[in-house]
C-alpha cells in the first residue's frame, strides 16, 4: 500500500465507525483482562456468553480465587481449552492479589508477567483499558496487514511493528479495533467481500471480490 493511501484507508474506516471497541463485554479492568485471557483461539461471542455468568458470581481477583479451580472450570467449560486458561486465571488472580493489590499493573513488563498473558493480550489492555497506542495483532488484523498490503510481515510481530510505523499518529490509538473488525466481517478469511468493503480503494489485493 502506498504511503499516500494510508490516510484515506483510516479516515473512512473512522467515518464509518467513529468510536470503535472491543466485542467482550466488561465493566471493569480486571473483567477486561479476564474476558481477552479466556479469549485466545475462542470467538468473542463464545467469552461474552461464559462471562455474562461468571462475572456477576466473581468480577475481581479474590473472587475468583474464592470460587477454587473446579468452581472457575464450571462457569468457562464452554470455551475452549477451558482447563488450562482455567489454570492461568487463578495463578494470574494469585499474582494481582499478592503483589499488585487486587489492581490490574499498567506496564507491558508486569501484565506480561501474568500467566496466559502474552504480548498480544497485554496490548489489547494496554490500549483498552489505558488508551495506550499499542497494535494487537490477532488473526485478523496479520491478514488485513498482510493482504491490504498495509503492513507486510511473516510473523505477528513483524506486522506489529509496521503498522506502528505505518499507521497515523491520529488513527492508532483506534486502529487495531478498525482493523479487527474489517478482517472478521469483511476481508475474511476464504473469501473477502471487497464488494461492500469502504477502503476496497486503497488496498493492494487483486483482483477484487465479486458479489455473489
Amino acid at each position: 500500500m502506498k504511503k499516500e493511501h494510508i490516510e484515506p484507508f483510516f479516515a473512512a474506516l473512522k467515518a464509518a465507525n467513529p468510536q470503535p471497541n472491543t466485542e467482550l463485554e466488561y465493566t471493569s479492568v480486571f473483567e477486561l483482562l479476564t474476558a481477552v485471557l479466556l479469549s485466545a483461539q475462542a470467538t468473542d461471542v463464545g467469552v461474552n456468553k461464559a462471562t455474562r455468568k461468571l462475572f456477576p458470581v466473581a468480577h475481581t481477583p479474590q473472587q475468583i480465587l474464592d470460587l477454587g479451580l473446579e468452581g472457575l472450570e464450571s462457569y468457562i467449560k464452554t470455551i475452549g481449552l477451558y482447563r488450562s486458561k482455567a489454570r492461568h486465571l487463578m495463578e494470574t488472580c494469585r499474582i494481582l492479589v499478592e503483589r499488585h493489590g487486587g489492581e490490574v499493573p499498567r506496564t507491558r513488563e508486569a501484565l506480561e508477567a501474568l500467566p496466559g498473558v502474552g504480548r498480544k493480550t497485554a496490548n489489547v489492555v494496554l490500549n483498552v483499558a489505558f488508551g495506550q497506542p499499542t497494535m494487537a495483532v490477532d488473526t485478523h488484523i496479520f491478514r488485513v496487514g498482510n493482504r491490504t498490503g498495509l503492513a507486510p510481515g511473516k510473523n505477528p510481530y513483524e506486522v506489529e511493528m509496521q503498522l506502528m510505523k505505518r499507521v497515523p499518529p491520529a488513527y492508532l490509538v483506534d486502529s487495531h479495533h478498525w482493523l479487527i473488525l474489517l478482517g472478521r466481517y469483511v476481508c475474511q478469511a476464504r473469501k473477502p467481500r471487497c464488494w461492500e468493503c469502504r477502503v476496497a480503494p486503497w488496498c493492494d489485493y487483486q483482483p477484487k471480490t465479486l458479489a455473489p
